[in-house]
């Protein structure tokens, strides 16, 4: 491996091709890419007891609010954007979603895909654009 732990947390592009890996390996590093994201606003706020914390994330984090997060945004993506979330959405889980209707957890599949498509280019700046126009609607 040619790249060190700080390449990989900051999202260096060609770390790892994210054009060689399942979508839903995309969507593995995606969601915690996310996560990220949505707990750093979290803290935005100020400091709290931990279970408040995570009742906000859980908010944000979830297959229904991931899928209208990506109806925020669907229309903003380039096509190269799209054609990743569509992989994402389309593929083949072998876990069913326990609390989430199937639509809105493929929905919400597709965006992790996104985000770890994302993330994996080193297009931070991106997924940060997105990332705020969707919790800005």
């Amino acid at each position: 491996m040619n790249f060190t732990a700080l390449d990989l947390l900051l999202g260096q592009k060609g770390c790892i091709d994210p054009k060689t890996l399942s979508p839903l390996t995309l969507a593995y590093i995606g969601d915690a890419v996310f996560e990220l994201m949505v707990r750093t606003v979290i803290l935005s706020d100020g400091n709290a007891p931990v279970n408040r914390l995570h009742k906000k994330a859980r908010d944000f984090v979830n297959a229904k609010a991931q899928a209208n997060f990506y109806f925020r945004i669907a229309d903003r993506l380039t096509e190269t954007e799209a054609a990743v979330f569509r992989r994402g959405r389309n593929a083949k889980s072998f876990t069913t979603p326990k609390h989430a209707d199937l639509i809105d957890y493929r929905h919400a599949t597709g965006l992790e895909a996104l985000f770890g498509y994302l993330y994996l280019e080193g297009n931070m700046t991106r997924a940060l654009e997105l990332f705020q126009l969707g919790i800005q609607e």
